[in-house]
């Protein structure tokens, strides 16, 4: 019951971490474009720190590091962490997805190589 438990709070977490990115992602995009340049850092900064979307990928980044916390406690970490892995293969699809964002061949095996280490940790 325990392991299903974890299984649960880390999915949970990936959730959590992929919504976090995706959010951040949207939020940064609609900030627009900017030079990289130490004066024009502060601005973007200010901008990101009053976007909704941003703020809303930092609590979502936060919430999963409370939820990580509680699956540290419950579970080993070399079993736990390779798991959270999962949180490349779904942000990749949904930045796909949500984005247009490339999904080539070298991405598409990179990510069945990681779906096929995921099962493998989580079977043992």
């Amino acid at each position: 019951m325990v392991k299903y438990a974890v299984l649960i709070l880390i999915l949970i977490d990936v959730i959590l971490n992929v919504t976090g990115q995706l959010s951040l992602k949207y939020g940064m995009s609609k900030i627009g474009n900017f030079s990289l340049s130490l004066s024009t850092l502060p601005p973007v900064f200010l901008k990101a720190a009053t976007n909704l979307h941003v703020l809303f990928g930092l609590l979502c980044y936060g919430l999963g590091f409370m939820v990580w916390l509680i699956v540290l406690s419950k579970a080993e970490v070399s079993y736990a962490y390779p798991l959270i892995s999962l949180g490349y293969v779904f942000t990749a699809v949904l930045a796909w997805l949500l984005f247009g964002e490339a999904l080539n061949e070298n991405r598409l095996v990179g990510i069945l190589v990681i779906c096929l280490g995921v099962f493998l940790i989580a079977r043992n």
